[in-house]
């Protein structure tokens, strides 16, 4: 680091994204990505119009695609504001909200600790209960701002809206924000709560479900004072996030429903086929409804079974936190890429028990 960093950054620990190798052919199963490309419309949308303008500032506003996104979710443009990537929105929801603090659980995504510490926001962490799932009652009237990933990851279990609702009611008081990038592979919406409740922010993301990590895109829905707050932190930052590329590709996505749901329900069978695979080979995991398995095997370690696929060369996550240390996260893939990690995974494991 170099002498003019601020001392309270000298001991602070960045954000560690997923491999992105680019000198070896790997099978990347650990950064959640959809196996499958944009459909048509969405490249065709990215056309050479729009690349022609690009000596011109996108629509700070992006008030195109705001209105097709507040369509697709019957609420108001005011209601809705985009990001460049989730990632984005939420820090943007910290810096602007939880001064006086904020609580999600122990494992959940890693960037929630990463932007409280970052912008000296007070947090605590709720343990999840033994099986790795949110237990609800943690809390009910607990009296602090609260974010929630749900599903939740790394473990991909999710709650159930009336679990949501109860949460968002018993804290009238303080924001609850809920990260809904993984919905759209088994869990279900609060996006309609939000018409109900003015203390509920909900963020998407085009990462998973609609095959655009790269593009950079998300939105968040809820109460027009919330996201004119969050408007407000963009203008200050950086009033054109969201590039005209992006915009354009965007727009196009929104209109694709029939191509992403279809990808989203094989992701799905596909998930559920793994996880039979992987517990006949013996490995125990949670209840995903995301786009990736959380599992273990008593016979081998997490950190091993990593690298031990990765010399096969395939990608998965593993963390060294104490909880989960012989977890590992497996993204879902193609039906011929997870062949392929099953395949690799049994002679992984019938080797360990020989």
């Amino acid at each position: 680091m170099s002498r003019f960093l601020n001392n309270r950054f000298k001991t602070f620990n960045a954000y560690t994204p997923g491999e992105q190798p680019t000198d070896t052919a790997y099978i990347k199963l650990n950064t959640n990505e959809s196996p499958y490309p944009p459909p048509p419309g969405v490249i065709e949308a990215v056309s050479k119009s729009e690349l022609s303008k690009l000596n011109l500032y996108p629509n700070p506003d992006a008030s195109g695609l705001i209105d097709k996104i507040a369509g697709v979710y019957d609420v108001r443009a005011e209601n809705v504001v985009v990001g460049n990537g989730s990632d984005e929105l939420l820090a943007f929801a910290f810096y602007a909200f939880f001064e006086s603090g904020v609580v999600f659980p122990d494992i959940t995504y890693g960037f929630y600790p990463v932007y409280a510490e970052l912008y000296d926001v007070p947090y605590s962490e709720i343990p999840l209960r033994d099986d790795l799932t949110v237990d609800v009652r943690d809390y009910l009237g607990i009296g602090k701002n609260i974010v929630l990933a749900n599903p939740n990851a790394p473990t991909g279990t999710a709650l159930l809206p009336e679990e949501i609702e109860k949460i968002v009611k018993n804290n009238p008081d303080y924001l609850v924000l809920i990260d809904e990038a993984y919905i759209d592979f088994g869990g279900v919406s609060a996006i309609p709560l939000t018409k109900k409740y003015d203390n509920l922010l909900v963020i998407h993301t085009y990462s998973k479900a609609r095959s655009m990590a790269g593009a950079r895109l998300a939105y968040a829905i809820g109460n027009e004072s919330i996201v004119s707050d969050l408007k407000m932190m963009k203008y200050s930052f950086n009033p054109y996030n969201v590039n005209r590329l992006t915009q354009a590709a965007g727009i196009a996505a929104l209109g694709e429903a029939e191509y992403y749901l279809k990808n989203n329900r094989e992701i799905a069978k596909t998930r559920e086929h793994t996880s039979q695979c992987l517990q006949k080979l013996g490995f125990e995991m949670t209840d995903s409804k995301a786009n990736f398995l959380f599992v273990k095997h008593p016979g081998i370690g997490g950190q091993e079974l990593y690298m031990k696929l990765k010399n096969k060369g395939i990608l998965i996550r593993h963390w060294d936190k104490e909880r989960i240390k012989d977890y590992v996260r497996i993204s879902i893939g193609t039906k011929e890429q997870m062949d392929k990690l099953l395949e690799a995974v049994t002679e992984i494991v019938r080797g360990t028990e020989a």
